[in-house]
């Protein structure tokens, strides 16, 4: 068992993530618990990240493709939709540097962000009606 810990805290902070796509404790922390504005704010964000990864998509220069992986990094960080933000970091990162985003990288974050919508989507289905 100690071990184990020990291993555990080897681990980047990556790896300690939830499997779910949406990191509900953040979430629930995030919106001190109530659970209508943790829908609320998963309702936006689902819009927020659609608007925006339908832009980049489309997006040429670099102030467009900058604003709109920032703008999807901020607002997946903020709900605990880590792996949309992580990837999302990471082509910021690299487009930061000088390195032309490629449309394999474009395409493995449009696959997160379904994966993310997905989720969102059966959350929202499965709450109660007001």
């Amino acid at each position: 068992m100690a071990q184990r810990a020990i291993a555990e805290e080897a681990l980047p902070q990556s790896q300690h993530r939830p499997v779910r796509p949406v990191d509900l404790v953040h979430l629930a922390k995030q919106c001190l618990g109530d659970e209508n504005l943790e829908l609320e704010v998963l309702r936006l964000f689902d819009t927020t990240l659609s608007t925006y990864f339908g832009r980049l998509k489309l997006a040429t220069a670099y102030d467009d493709l900058a604003i709109n992986l920032h703008s999807i990094k901020g607002a997946s960080a903020g709900v605990g939709a880590w792996s949309v933000a992580d990837l999302a970091q990471r082509l910021e990162k690299d487009l930061k540097c000088g390195r032309p985003l490629r449309a394999e990288q474009i395409d493995d974050l449009g696959m997160a962000v379904e994966e993310v919508r997905d989720f969102v989507a059966r959350m929202l289905a499965n709450s109660p009606e007001d």
